[in-house]
């Protein structure tokens, strides 16, 4: 991404404007690789616990925990990644940011004990949601209306195959090194990130439209945002949508060994067509930028979804759950929410301008608040059976529906696309 293809959009070093028709060439790309850090850190080192126990005389239990304590410091400072984005820049806080997960790899890298490895990845927890917080709002910093869906859509294509990917590469070095070599490569994912944003990411926030970090104020704009009834309803749709399909990732055991009989090498039934629908949506959303209105290419992404969640219940009242076509739905409705998911988020970020950073991260936190409830209390009570699974994502979207449609109750009036 060179310099000279910002002069169109940047005013002497006051930062960049959402005036531009495109993004500078590898945006997409850089964006999408500070988002993928999350899945990365969560995926790649998974294929290693066995031997981890082993070097480091912890239990499963103790190394379970690792995964643990990284998800509940990522789900605390997603609501803080944002704030701190408005008030210092998104280039400050991204580079704090990979610096830290930097430092954290480095500690996992040379634990001699699990609370030493439970320390590292409380770091990188805290650091690694920084880059999906605030690649959103960057996107709405530089671009508009359609280029702005485009740039989102081309984002969430590239980030698709992280969660694909992440777990092979670990296989892979596991396989010719010790488990300490994957977080030497996560170390190095790391600092090439916080390498791409400082040669190569202007700042996109000018200094005059940056936000106080005084306590008072900050904690009328988080006040503002959560009891915004557009936020909310938004919010939800979107987690409530998502969670139609997330609660089969988080059942991939039972639904995949259980109830269809896989082996363990057979997860990429489901995440499979998971990734190519999550592509397919939004190259989709990608082409229909510009070309459709925003209202009728979230209908479209609904739509999708409600064909997809149908067709699942259908096909398990009228058949026994057996390969491809128990997977076939869910990829189908990955694809449906791919589409209505880069106008969705444009939305959100444009109901609060002045604190896209802020609203990215509370965003953030009600999707990460949903998994979390979905993964602990209601998945359970799914497990029976795939038709119970099936239920549950009808039941998960006629929430979002419902959400969506009440996104213009209450408020101040919603000033995001029509």
């Amino acid at each position: 991404m060179a310099a000279n293809e910002y002069t169109n959009v940047c005013d002497s070093g006051r930062g960049l404007r959402p005036m531009t028709a495109k993004a500078p060439r590898g945006t997409a790309l850089m964006l999408a690789a500070m988002t993928a850090i999350a899945p990365f850190s969560i995926d790649t080192y998974l294929p290693a616990f066995p031997e981890m126990g082993a070097s480091l005389g912890a239990t499963a239990v103790e190394v379970q925990q690792t995964l643990a304590i990284y998800m509940a410091a990522f789900a605390f400072m997603m609501l803080w990644h944002g704030a701190l984005a408005d008030a210092l820049g998104r280039r400050r806080v991204l580079l704090a940011a990979f610096a830290v997960y930097v430092a954290a790899s480095l500690v996992c890298v040379f634990a001699g004990r699990i609370e030493i490895l439970w320390l590292g990845r409380a770091l990188q927890g805290m650091s690694a949601g920084a880059g999906m917080v605030v690649s959103r709002a960057i996107i709405r910093d530089l671009l508009d209306g359609p280029a702005a869906q485009r740039l989102i859509a081309h984002t969430g294509m590239i980030f698709a195959i992280a969660p694909a990917i992440a777990p092979v590469i670990g296989g892979w070095i596991h396989a010719f090194f010790s488990w300490h070599a994957i977080f030497v490569f996560l170390a190095l994912y790391g600092t090439a990130l916080f390498a791409a944003v400082y040669f190569l990411l202007p700042e996109t926030l000018p200094p005059d439209q940056r936000q106080s970090l005084h306590p008072a104020p900050l904690a009328r704009a988080y006040f503002a945002v959560f009891t915004h009834p557009p936020f909310l309803a938004l919010a939800f749709a979107v987690a409530l949508s998502f969670n139609g399909f997330f609660i089969y990732v988080v059942s991939a055991p039972k639904f995949l060994l259980e109830h269809l009989g896989v082996s363990a090498q057979g997860f990429l039934w489901l995440f499979g067509p998971a990734m190519l629908g999550l592509m397919g949506g939004n190259w989709l959303s990608a082409y229909l930028a510009g070309r459709v209105s925003s209202r009728r290419t979230i209908g479209l992404g609904f739509a999708i979804m409600i064909v997809a969640a149908a067709a699942n219940l259908l096909l398990n009242l009228w058949l026994p759950p057996t390969l491809p076509w128990a997977v076939l739905p869910q990829g189908f409705y990955l694809f449906g929410v791919a589409v209505a998911m880069p106008n969705l988020t444009l939305r959100i970020l444009d109901l609060f301008p002045e604190r896209r950073g802020l609203v990215s991260s509370c965003q953030g936190a009600t999707q990460t608040g949903v998994n979390a409830v979905t993964a602990s209390l209601l998945a359970p009570m799914f497990w029976g059976s795939t038709l119970e699974l099936a239920i549950a994502m009808t039941g998960f979207l006629t929430l979002g529906l419902a959400a969506f449609a009440l996104r213009r109750s209450g408020g101040r009036s919603f000033r995001g696309p029509a």
